[in-house]
C-alpha cells in the first residue's frame, strides 16, 4: 500500500495536495471530459457514415438522372421488370429503384411495408407504391432486329457474389471500381457481359466501341437475344383456341376409352420390352405445387397429365389411368407426341429462330423444393448471368417439356439441372421422350440432399462446395469445358404373380433399395410433406435423416427380411444373408451422400469386376440395418457384396418400403424386375488431369464435325460412348 501511495505521488503529485472536496470535483471533471470525448468520437463516426451514405445516394441519383437524360440515352431496348413479392428482411443495403430510399429492415418499421417487390431478373427492389412507376431498364431478353447486342448498363442492385476478381475493374480505364471509404466514381454494370464501367468513362467508351456487347466470357452458354423472338398471340383467337382445346380433350377421352376396351380384349402386358418408348411416365414429384416460371413470367400448363408421382405407389388411380392410356400412345405415337408438342408450344412466350450452327446455349432447370430449397436465389442469380428465357423453373404442374420444346430447333445445347438426384432423373426422362437426333448432355448443380450423381460427375456434394469454388460463374465456365460421358439407365417394372404390370415402369439412374434404408427415406419423405419448412438446409436434412435412422434402430422391423425377399441375378438365385435388413442394387459408386458401397479398391473379392456407371452391369449388396448404415457413413464398415449382373429380379413376399434414387414408397407384395434401358449423355467436370481436358476437347471436336456434316448424329453418339469407356 505504501508503494502504491508513492507511485501515486510520483505520477500525480497534485492529487495529494488537494483536500477531499477538490479531489471529488476533479474526478467529476475528468469523467465529464471522458464522456464528452466519447460522444464526440461517436458523432464524428456517425457523421462520416452518413456522409458516405449521402454520397452513395447522390451517385445513384446521378446515375438515374443520366439514364433519363435524352442526350445520354443510347438506343437500347427497354424491358419492364419482372416483379415478385419478397420479404424486406432478406434485403440488405438495398435502395428502392424508384424513390431511392433505403429498404433495410431497420428503416422499415411499418408492418405493411415488410413486403416489397423484387425483380427476379436484375435483382432491383421497389416499394409496392413505387413499382408501378419503375423505369423499364431491366434485362431485355429479345433483341430481334438489332445488328449487334448492345450493352444494357444499369445500377448494380445486388452484390456480385458470382463475379470474378477481374470484373471488379473498369472495362475502359482498368481502374478499380470498388468504392473507398469516401467512395469513388459511380459505376454501371452491363446486364449481359457483367462488365463494369465508370459513369465518367462511359461516354468515351461508347464513342469508341458503339456500346456493342460480346456477352462476356460466357458467350457460348448465353442464349443470344438476337435470336429470341417474342410470340404475339392473336387476341381474337381466344374463343377458337378454347374450342380447339375442348376438341383435343374430347379426342383424348375417346382414345382412352378405345384403348381400355382394347386392353380388356387382349390380356397382354402393357410394356413388352419396348425400351425405346417411355409413354407418359415421368419421375420426380417433389417440385413446387405453384405455377412454374419460365421466361420471367408465369407459364402454367393446364394439362399436365404427363407428370406422375414417380416416387410413390399411393396414387393408384393415377397410375392405372396412365397404364390404360399407354396402348393408344404406342399405336399412334407420332400423333400423340405431335399433340403434346403443340399443346406445349401454345404456352410458350418466345421462340428461337436462325441460331448459328456453332451456338452452344445452356438450358437450365431449377427445382425449388430440392434440398435446401434455395431455388429462388439460384434463379435470380442465373437470370443475371444468362438469358432469363433459358432458365426454367420446374413444378408439379409443369415439367421440363416446355424448355425442351423451346430448344428443340437448337442443334447443339447443354442442360443444367439445379436439384437433387430425383430432379436429374425427371429431366433425363423428359429428354428421352423428346427423341432428339442429338440428345443434349446434362450437368448437375448439387442442390439436393445426397447429390450422389453429382458427386460421381465431379460437380460436388452440395451448394456449399460450389460457393467455395467460385460461385455460379465458375460452374458455368466448368460446364463449357466439361467432358461428355455416358450413364446407364435401368428400367424397374413392378409385376404381380402372373407377370402383369401393376404400374408404369420407373427408371433408375443411381440405385434402388428395399428394406431398412428405404424405410428411413420414406419416413423423411412423409416428414417433408407434413413440415416442409423444417428442410431449409442440406445440413439440417442430414440431421433429420440421422434422427429417423436412430429411431429405426430401436425396433427390429426387418428382422424377418431375409425370408421376405428373393433375389435373382441373371437367372441365378442369390442367397440373402440372415443378418440382412436391406438389399441395394447400385449403378454408381455413391450412395447416401458419398458412401461407396462396392469399393473397387477392395481386393478381398477376386471374382467381381470393378463398378462402372456405363458397363451395363449393376451391383447387388446387402446391409445389416440402420446401425450398419451409420457405420457406412463414417467409413467404419462396408456393405456385403452379393452379385453383379445385367438383370435383377427381387420378389417381395410381404409389404416392404422401396426407394429409387431417393424417391420412396410402400410396396405391396410383387416382383421388381430391373433391366438395362439405355444410356444418357452426362457432363463430367474436367479434372486437372490431362485425360479430363482431352475428353472435353474431343467432345468439342465431335460437335463441330457433326455441325459441318463430317459425321452424323449416330456416329457422334457412338464415338462419345467409346470415348467415355476408354477414358474412364
Amino acid at each position: 500500500m505504501e508503494n502504491d501511495g508513492e507511485m501515486g505521488m510520483f505520477f500525480f503529485p497534485w492529487w495529494n495536495s488537494k483536500n477531499p472536496l477538490e479531489t471529488v470535483e476533479s474526478g467529476g471533471f475528468i469523467f465529464t471530459c471522458f464522456v464528452a470525448a466519447l460522444v464526440g468520437i461517436l458523432t464524428i463516426a456517425y457523421t462520416a457514415s452518413q456522409w458516405r451514405r449521402d454520397i452513395n445516394l447522390s451517385w445513384t441519383k446521378a446515375i438515374a438522372r443520366s439514364k433519363k437524360n435524352p442526350k445520354a440515352r443510347h438506343k437500347t431496348p427497354v424491358a419492364p421488370h419482372s416483379w415478385e413479392r419478397d420479404s424486406v428482411s432478406r434485403t440488405k443495403n438495398l435502395n428502392c429503384c424508384v424513390c431511392l430510399k433505403s429498404m433495410s429492415p431497420s428503416q422499415t418499421m411499418v408492418s405493411s411495408l415488410s413486403v416489397i417487390h423484387r425483380c427476379t431478373i436484375c435483382g432491383a427492389a421497389a416499394h409496392f407504391s413505387c413499382s408501378s412507376s419503375a423505369p423499364k431498364d431491366c434485362k431485355c431478353v429479345s433483341m430481334v432486329g438489332y445488328e449487334h447486342v448492345v450493352h444494357q448498363w444499369a445500377v448494380r442492385w445486388t452484390e456480385g457474389a458470382d463475379q470474378s476478381d477481374e470484373s471488379s475493374f473498369c472495362s475502359y480505364c482498368d481502374e478499380s471500381c470498388s468504392s473507398s471509404f469516401l467512395g469513388g466514381s459511380p459505376i454501371w454494370c452491363c446486364l449481359w457481359c457483367q462488365r463494369l464501367v465508370h459513369v465518367d468513362c462511359h461516354s468515351n467508351m461508347s464513342n469508341e466501341t458503339g456500346d456493342v456487347c460480346d456477352l462476356g466470357p460466357l458467350r457460348r452458354l448465353i442464349l443470344c437475344p438476337l435470336y429470341v423472338k417474342e410470340l404475339t398471340r392473336n387476341p381474337s383467337g381466344g374463343f377458337l383456341s378454347t374450342i380447339t382445346h375442348g376438341a383435343n380433350e374430347l379426342a383424348s377421352t375417346v382414345r382412352a376409352s378405345i384403348s381400355k376396351k382394347y386392353k380388356q380384349g387382349n390380356e397382354t402386358s402393357v410394356d413388352t420390352g419396348n425400351s425405346g418408348s417411355n409413354g407418359d411416365e415421368s419421375t420426380e414429384s417433389t417440385a413446387d405445387t405453384g405455377p412454374a416460371v419460365v421466361n420471367g413470367t408465369d407459364a402454367v400448363l393446364e394439362n399436365s397429365s404427363s407428370l406422375v408421382n414417380g416416387g410413390s405407389s399411393h396414387g393408384d388411380s393415377d397410375s392405372n389411368g396412365k397404364v390404360e392410356k399407354k396402348p393408344s400412345v404406342k399405336r399412334s405415337g407420332s400423333f400423340g407426341q405431335k399433340d403434346e408438342h403443340q399443346g406445349v408450344r401454345s404456352k410458350l412466350k418466345y421462340e428461337l429462330a436462325d441460331l448459328p450452327s456453332d451456338a452452344r446455349p445452356l438450358l437450365v432447370f431449377i427445382n425449388k423444393k430440392s434440398g435446401a430449397q434455395r431455388g429462388d436465389s439460384l434463379r435470380q442469380r442465373l437470370n443475371l448471368l444468362l438469358n432469363p428465357v433459358q432458365v426454367c423453373e420446374l413444378s408439379s404442374v409443369q415439367g421440363p417439356e416446355v424448355g425442351l420444346v423451346l430448344f428443340r430447333k437448337v442443334p447443339h445445347f447443354r442442360v443444367l439441372v439445379c436439384g437433387g438426384d430425383g430432379t436429374a432423373g425427371w429431366v433425363l426422362d423428359a429428354i428421352e421422350k423428346q427423341n432428339f437426333v442429338s440428345p443434349p448432355a446434362v450437368a448437375i448443380l448439387p442442390a439436393g440432399t445426397g447429390n450422389d450423381l453429382s458427386r460421381i460427375l465431379n460437380w460436388g456434394g452440395g451448394l456449399g462446395s460450389v460457393e467455395r469454388q467460385g460461385g455460379l460463374s465458375t460452374v458455368l465456365q466448368n460446364i463449357e469445358h466439361a467432358a461428355v460421358t455416358v450413364l446407364d439407365r435401368w428400367k424397374v417394372s413392378v409385376l404381380d404373380q402372373q407377370g402383369k404390370q401393376l404400374q408404369p415402369p420407373k427408371y433408375m439412374n443411381n440405385y434402388i433399395g428395399v428394406g431398412c434404408d428405404a424405410k428411413v427415406a420414406l419416413d423423411i419423405h412423409n416428414l417433408r410433406e407434413e413440415n416442409p419448412e423444417r428442410f431449409y438446409s442440406q445440413f439440417m436434412n442430414k440431421v433429420l435423416y440421422a434422427r429417423e435412422g436412430a429411431r429405426s434402430m430401436m425396433d427390429r422391423t426387418f428382422e424377418d427380411f431375409p425370408w421376405q425377399v428373393r433375389v435373382e441375378v441373371d437367372g441365378v438365385d442369390i442367397e440373402v444373408p440372415e443378418d440382412a435388413e436391406g438389399v441395394l442394387v447400385a449403378n454408381i459408386g455413391s450412395y447416401m451422400g458419398g458412401v461407396d458401397l462396392w469399393q473397387n479398391e477392395d481386393e478381398t473379392y477376386e471374382n467381381f469386376d470393378p463398378q462402372s456407371m456405363h458397363d451395363k452391369v449393376v451391383e447387388v449388396v446387402s446391409i445389416s440395418g440402420t446401425w450398419h448404415l451409420g457405420k457406412l457413413q463414417v467409413g467404419l464398415s462396408q456393405a456385403r457384396r452379393l452379385a453383379q449382373g445385367q438383370s435383377v429380379k427381387i420378389q417381395l413376399c410381404a409389404p416392404l418400403p422401396v426407394q429409387i434414387d431417393g424417391e420412396p414408397w410402400s410396396q405391396q407384395p410383387c416382383t421388381l424386375t430391373i433391366s438395362h434401358h439405355g444410356q444418357a449423355f452426362m457432363l463430367k467436370r474436367a479434372a486437372e488431369e490431362p485425360l479430363g481436358h482431352a475428353a472435353a476437347i474431343i467432345t468439342d471436336v465431335l460437335e463441330n464435325a457433326e455441325t459441318n456434316q463430317v459425321i452424323n448424329a449416330s456416329q457422334k453418339r457412338a464415338l462419345l460412348q467409346e470415348m467415355a469407356v476408354r477414358l474412364t
